[in-house]
């Protein structure tokens, strides 16, 4: 089933994201984790690409293995700084062999690709979008921030190019990962204004240490609410107790988002399953709970 479909049901979407391994060992850890994750009966799962455009097959690859081999509908990440249009074309083709309908559009990191690698035939996701429109058979997705881009001058003007992300076709949207719920629903607003009707999946992560904590406020400029730095920081060394902060945190997150209207939850793994588990677990069960009318 296409993402676009199942979100037009109105009932509250659930979504895992894996990355293709590397290494024979990796692999068959995440098809354990998948194996895990599969008895939650996610809506889809997503398979990110790599900006470099070095092996992109690896991810369609692994795409055809989660559908034919598990049986998840799969949204293929595809990026396309490092791809000539003829090169995206054959990878759709190879995307369409295997069944797979879903395709999440991205530019890719510029500074993730190699001179050598860079084509001219794409500047923004919106151009990728549009191509793919055009060819037919995907429901396309997009990427958006809440704390908006790290490259854009202001919110606004992040919204304005996400505005012609999906003018160009992006039928929904996942959200870079936040930390405060605050955001999500600030920029959702400003969405709407900017008349951005696509629904907006948020995506989460829990927290496993500090040096993570640092690693999204530098990198990915990712602000981190005081609560959660002096959690974290109160539970670093304790790996039993850092799992129990950051899965509770993570948790109480994603039930805020969900009484506040949105349509699902879009959970970074990184090819793990304990922690995906036990959020979609709890918020399964508060889900559940409402439905019951408890």
């Amino acid at each position: 089933m296409k993402v676009t479909e199942r979100l037009k049901t109105g009932a509250k979407v659930f979504s895992f994201e894996f990355y293709p391994p590397k290494t024979a060992e990796d692999t068959a850890k995440l098809f354990a984790n998948a194996v895990e994750l599969l008895k939650l009966s996610p809506d889809f799962v997503s398979v990110t690409n790599s900006s470099s455009g070095v092996a992109p097959y690896r991810t369609v690859a692994l795409c055809g293995v989660l559908k034919a081999q598990f049986g998840l509908d799969v949204v293929a990440h595809l990026t396309c700084l490092a791809h000539t249009r003829g090169e995206i074309a054959e990878i759709c083709s190879g995307l369409k062999k295997m069944n797979i309908s879903n395709i999440l559009a991205l530019r890719g990191d510029p500074h993730n690709v190699a001179p050598e690698y860079r084509r001219q035939d794409y500047s923004y996701a919106a151009q990728l979008v549009a191509d793919l429109r055009r060819d037919g058979g995907f429901a396309v997705g997009g990427a958006c921030y809440p704390e908006k881009h790290p490259e854009a001058a202001s919110l606004g003007e992040d919204i304005a190019r996400l505005k012609e992300k999906v003018d160009a076709g992006a039928e929904y949207l996942i959200t870079q990962l936040f930390f405060d719920n605050d955001f999500y629903f600030r920029f959702a607003e400003k969405a709407a204004a900017a008349g951005i009707a696509v629904p907006i999946l948020p995506g989460l992560m829990p927290l496993t240490g500090y040096r993570q904590m640092q690693n999204f406020t530098q990198m990915m400029k990712v602000s981190i609410p005081a609560d959660l730095k002096a959690g974290i920081e109160r539970w670093d060394g304790d790996k039993d107790g850092m799992f129990k902060f950051s899965v509770d945190y993570a948790s109480r997150q994603a039930e805020g988002l969900l009484k506040g209207g949105a349509p699902g939850l879009h959970l970074y793994t990184l090819n793990r399953s304990r922690a995906a588990m036990a959020i979609l677990k709890n918020v399964k069960g508060e889900v559940r709970a409402k439905g019951r009318g408890d």
